[in-house]
């Protein structure tokens, strides 16, 4: 194909100049400065955009291009949500760049672009954690490209982080896209907007360096090439015709106006806490979102104050009735007394073909329930209700830390974009657990009565032990913490 030279002139111009034998040259247009940045960026991970119209996409897709024109043999993988998106965002244009059949072809079976020098570009999309973890475990890239970034949860960037491998030598790359919003909002502020790392975690893999994250703020006003058209002026129009916080977000690209996250007073220092042994006069309740494609089960203890602890969590999912029954007996304690078990209430409606309920079939295999309300506003606000301080300046609910993927979705979940007042049905996959806690705080749970059991508990448990400020600081300080 012979060899390839790359320059840079200007205002970021890009030329693309064959040798004979190669037979063309290859337009990839103009990068603004921004864009360059972002383009020679040589951070693991780097992110781009801030705004709407910056020109995420496109530089993108021209590093994508010259990265597997420079490097042969390199792995690129891009990702977008949806595949019709992943269509007309990058797969069609890539292609109008005239890439085939000189430098490329591209297998429209596989959604994969073969260039003649061994470099490979996979467009892949995905709407679920599980299906990303069917489709990309154990596969190998040098460079992921992930548009809108915001789409995705903090769970699925590190999934496809973890494809960053391989034994050659090609610098290992994480390039992002984003706008503030979205689903992934918290933890792409988070690492790049606030540079807010992971640094003393028990486990040092855990630990996040800084190092390795990058982020070019962008507008629309850096993008020169919009800016000089027309199209460039109405598209200012359209975005100061916004409301005043989504215009803040799409036009400047403000990420403290519009998080989306449907529970934004849920707090990791003040819901979170390390386990400790539950008093045995504290009432306990489960409550659980039933479905082939996911069982999600909660314990909760009451304490004497009427504070509920979420203290274990169970997912599984391709379990009948039967399974999850039993699934859930066998991680309930053989004298842990459940008050009550609330479940969705979709469970009483009667199967066509046998004329019982799921309900029926729950209580047939051991695991009696109450129908919780799916009053889907009042529950949502009861769970906020729950999670809000009390008189006492402390939340009406805590998770024990082990509870590690229920706090991940109750950050991650997001507002419903046509009721302020219900969280969004997608991702789906990230429904169920809210969905269990949901069913818990709208139904009638009762505080623990210590005055009926205060004889039979053992010496051993004193009050500070169970008191709120004890758990979550460590208690009053005193000579132990001076010996270690």
């Amino acid at each position: 194909m012979g060899f390839f030279l790359l320059r840079k002139d200007g205002m970021g111009r890009l030329k693309k100049a064959a040798t004979e034998s190669a037979g063309g040259t290859l337009n990839l247009g103009r990068l603004n400065p921004k864009q360059v940045m972002f383009y020679q960026s040589k951070t693991k991970y780097t992110a781009y955009g801030g705004a709407r119209g910056g020109g995420k996409t496109h530089v993108m897709r021209i590093k994508a291009v010259m990265g597997a024109l420079e490097h042969p043999g390199i792995k690129i993988l891009i990702i977008r949500r949806t595949y019709a998106e992943l269509q007309s965002n990058h797969i069609e244009p890539i292609l109008a760049l005239g890439l085939e059949p000189q430098f490329a072809v591209y297998n429209r079976q596989l959604h994969k672009l073969y260039f003649n020098n061994g470099s490979t570009i996979t467009f892949g999309h995905f709407n679920s954690y599980d299906s990303a973890f069917q489709e990309y475990q154990g596969q190998e890239f040098d460079w992921i490209f992930m548009d809108e970034a915001t789409q995705f949860t903090e769970k699925e960037f590190r999934l496809l982080g973890g494809c960053l491998r391989g034994v050659n030598n090609i610098p290992k790359r994480f390039y992002l896209s984003c706008n503030p919003g979205g689903v992934g909002h918290r933890w792409v502020k988070r690492l790049f907007v606030d540079r807010d790392f992971k640094m003393n975690s028990a486990n040092p893999e855990e630990n996040e360096d800084p190092a390795d994250y990058a982020f070019i703020q962008a507008t629309v006003d850096d993008n020169t090439a919009l800016m000089e058209s027309e199209g460039g002026r109405e598209y200012l129009k359209s975005l100061s015709q916004l409301p005043e916080n989504i215009r803040a977000a799409h036009r400047y690209g403000d990420w403290n106006v519009l998080s989306g996250n449907y529970f934004p007073e849920f707090s990791e220092g003040k819901h979170v806490c390390a386990p400790f042994a539950i008093p045995k006069w504290w009432r306990k309740y489960r409550a659980f979102d039933y479905g082939l494609d996911m069982l999600a089960c909660f314990w909760f203890a009451i304490d004497e104050d009427g504070r509920a602890w979420c203290y274990r969590e169970l997912y599984q999912k391709d379990l009948v009735v039967s399974d999850a029954a039993r699934t859930i007996l066998e991680n309930t304690g053989v004298r842990e007394k459940i008050e009550i078990t609330f479940a969705p209430p979709d469970l009483w409606s009667r199967q066509k073909d046998t004329g019982k309920s799921m309900a029926e079939l729950f209580m047939v295999n051991g695991l009696p329930l109450v129908k919780a309300s799916n009053n889907r506003v009042q529950g949502w606000l009861q769970v906020k209700e729950f999670l809000k301080d009390g008189e006492d300046g402390k939340p009406g609910l805590v998770f024990f830390n082990n509870c590690r993927r229920i706090c991940e979705e109750l950050s991650e979940i997001q507002t419903d974009d046509n009721n302020p007042n219900d969280v969004a049905k997608e991702p789906h996959d990230i429904t169920h657990g809210p969905d269990g806690i949901r069913y818990f705080c709208v139904s009638r749970s009762l505080p623990g009565e210590p005055e009926k059991a205060a004889a039979e508990e053992p010496d051993d448990f004193s009050e500070a032990e169970n008191d709120y400020d004890a758990v979550m600081t460590g208690g009053e300080a005193d000579a132990g913490y001076l010996m270690y």
